[in-house]
């Protein structure tokens, strides 16, 4: 990752922090345990059909929660090449998941 995108990362990561706590996120979310890893693998590393093929979720399902989360403003598309990646805002830690996913 070079200097500038770690930069641009820990800026967009800064100012939704601002904008949506966590508990704001894990509402928009609205889901269990599954959805909340599918959140947190959208780091721009992974195609929105790898996450997908990782957790065993159907494509068309779970591009419409993309979607939906892009529409809620916790989630943006970057390209890279000719490839489209999700982005979260920023992951939401694993205690926080834990604790959720046990009410």
């Amino acid at each position: 990752m070079e200097i500038q995108e770690t930069f641009l990362r820990a800026i967009l990561a800064t100012v939704a922090r601002q904008t949506f706590s966590p508990a704001r996120i894990l509402e928009i979310i609205n889901a269990g345990e599954k959805q909340h890893r599918a959140f947190n693998l959208c780091d721009g590393t992974r195609t929105q059909a790898e996450i997908a093929k990782e957790l065993g979720f159907d494509q068309g399902n779970f591009s419409k929660t993309i979607s939906r989360w892009i529409d809620e403003g916790i989630i943006i598309r970057v390209r890279e090449n000719r490839e489209t990646r999700p982005l979260h805002v920023y992951p939401l830690p694993e205690a926080l998941i834990k604790k959720e996913t046990k009410k």
